[in-house]
């Protein structure tokens, strides 16, 4: 449900990470990663999985949004998640 901004005692801009903010040129992520990151965590840092849920709903959009900053590698396995790095020009 919809709630009025006086609800709330403060807010703050919707600003989040450009692909090369956010990544290592040599690296690429997972989508799990990605939402970690996006929260300025550690890729690999240990969350609960209703959090882990709600990062990926993030980082979905976001990597679509950024589409034509990344690259994207095949999994490495049929079961393996995806994994996404900076374009080699969109660090420039």
């Amino acid at each position: 449900m919809p709630r009025p901004k006086s609800a709330f005692e403060e807010t703050f801009p919707c600003d989040f990470y450009e692909p090369a903010e956010l990544f290592q040129p040599d690296l690429l992520y997972t989508i799990p990663e990605i939402g970690r990151l996006l929260q300025g965590l550690e890729p690999d840092a240990e969350i609960d999985a209703d959090t882990e849920a709600v990062l990926i709903d993030w980082a979905i959009p976001w990597v679509m949004v950024h589409a034509g900053d990344m690259v994207v590698a095949e999994p490495p396995t049929d079961d393996s998640p995806g994994y996404y790095g900076l374009a080699e020009d969109a660090d420039e």
